[in-house]
């Protein structure tokens, strides 16, 4: 049986109070709208197609090939905007489900139930349902003692008998789509607005003698509508907690769920270890074993096996397994901290590269660098990478011995096994082994304890601060 699925996005959203399509608001870091596209996408297999009116461009450039797009260029109501996918959809589907792009919390898993409930329908419709205590402004469902819906009675016009019932229309339906198509023109015009409601439906199949169904969602945040900003926050809350509880059902330690803010398009490997006030975001992928947070934002960022995260910013970088940052670290785009890599307190990289074993523990920025294996970078050490036109690269090879408060001016490199002095002010190549020191900083001749001494420890001072 073929599937299809309408999406109305043409509203206004005035009630948000915003220059912004209501649908284009960032839930979890992504756009409303995303999510509704995405649950369509997976439940029918295919593209759905989306009503668009207001905003429609924004709409559609956010969206992209992801639906194909029909424009309500006159907002007249919910059944007037499904009439507009009528032409795009008439003869390419048995079933047609209808949903909204402002109610990003439903799920697969209860579109599926819907149409599974409307295949073993044998009237034309089934729709979503909720219990809820707080009926929110929406329209109560009248059934007859076999359950089979008779109508839809919007609040500001039910008795009192019917505002007592606590069965809430939510909007979402799954329909034949031969009847749908023959019939959604025939809605009959809504006073004052002058709009046609998709909820008369329902009404027009019941007095035709036709069984309506409903199944009620057993999450009542999933048919959460957003119209207000307040709606937002709620449906912030909700999806980050239906989030954080799927990942800890994976195997990974939240300690504080409440203060733990993780993204929908982030991965978590098992028995990692996820600390309060941390902030996971886009496309992130964290392997097992890791220690991140507390206080700590991570972007777009590719986390190895067993490495520590603390108090500490990261931004489209990467750190390889075994390594470690913070507290109050950064990484910029393009920085790499390799295996076993450590970085400490109040650092920085920015398109550099931190080699495998390599330490910079305090106080140190290296921009546009490429730092070798088990290299030194002591305190204070800054690469002068921008020269006010152009960035140049520095070069620091492995086993290289950086004194604290070095400027190394690029473009520069520093050979393998060689040390600068503290307050160094580089700017000329340092040879292999060689020790430099001064301002400007002169070879003064090769470093002979390099094989005889062992190196700093991190306890002693690394680059020689305590």
């Amino acid at each position: 049986m073929k599937l299809a699925a309408v999406i109305l996005a043409a509203g206004q959203g005035t009630r948000m109070k915003s220059d912004v399509p209501k649908v284009l608001h960032p839930l979890a870091g992504r756009p409303l709208v995303t999510y509704a596209v995405e649950t369509a996408q997976m439940t029918t297999g295919k593209a759905p197609v989306m009503v668009v009116g207001h905003g429609a461009e924004a709409v559609r450039e956010t969206v992209g090939e992801g639906a194909v797009f029909v424009e309500q260029a006159e907002q007249r109501g919910t059944g007037h905007a499904v009439l507009q996918a009528r032409e795009v959809l008439r003869g390419q589907a048995d079933l047609v489900l209808v949903t909204y792009a402002d109610m990003p919390l439903l799920t697969v898993k209860t579109l599926n139930q819907l149409v599974q409930r409307q295949q073993e329908n044998s009237g034309p419709i089934t729709m979503l349902t909720r219990v809820d205590e707080n009926p929110r402004g929406f329209g109560r469902v009248i059934q007859d003692k076999s359950g089979a819906v008779l109508r839809i009675v919007e609040e500001a016009v039910a008795t009192p008998e019917e505002l007592a019932i606590r069965e809430l229309n939510a909007g979402v339906y799954c329909f034949d789509a031969d009847w749908l198509w023959a019939n959604v023109d025939c809605i009959p015009l809504s006073l004052p607005k002058r709009e046609y409601y998709l909820t008369d439906t329902v009404g027009m199949a019941a007095a035709e003698g036709l069984r309506v169904e409903a199944i009620a969602t057993e999450d009542a945040y999933e048919t959460l509508g957003i119209n207000t900003r307040i709606h937002l926050a709620e449906a912030e809350s909700a999806l980050r907690r239906r989030i954080n509880e799927g990942w800890m059902l994976a195997g990974v330690t939240i300690m504080d769920p409440a203060t733990t803010y993780i993204e929908p398009d982030v991965t978590i490997g098992r028995d990692t270890v996820i600390w309060p006030n941390t902030h996971l975001r886009g496309q992130t992928t964290i392997d097992e074993q890791c220690h991140i947070g507390p206080n700590t934002i991570i972007e777009n960022c590719k986390i190895g096996k067993r490495c520590q995260v603390v108090a500490s910013v990261l931004e489209q970088a990467v750190m390889e397994e075994g390594s470690d940052i913070g507290p109050f670290g950064h990484l910029r785009k393009g920085a790499r901290l390799c295996e076993d890599a450590h970085m400490g307190n109040f650092g920085e990289l920015k398109n550099a590269t931190l080699g495998p074993g390599a330490k910079m523990g305090h106080f140190s920025y290296m921009g546009d660098a490429e730092v070798g294996a088990e290299a030194n970078i002591g305190a204070g050490t800054i690469t002068c990478n921008y020269d006010g036109v152009r960035k140049h690269k520095t070069v620091i090879e492995e086993d290289a011995f950086i004194g604290s408060d070095s400027m190394l001016v690029a473009p520069v490199r520093v050979g393998k096994g060689a040390k600068t002095g503290a307050g160094s002010v580089v700017t000329h190549d340092i040879p292999a082994g060689a020790v430099a020191y001064g301002v400007p900083a002169r070879v003064r001749g090769e470093s002979r304890a390099q094989d005889q001494e062992p190196k700093a420890t991190e306890e002693e001072g690394e680059g020689g601060a305590g």
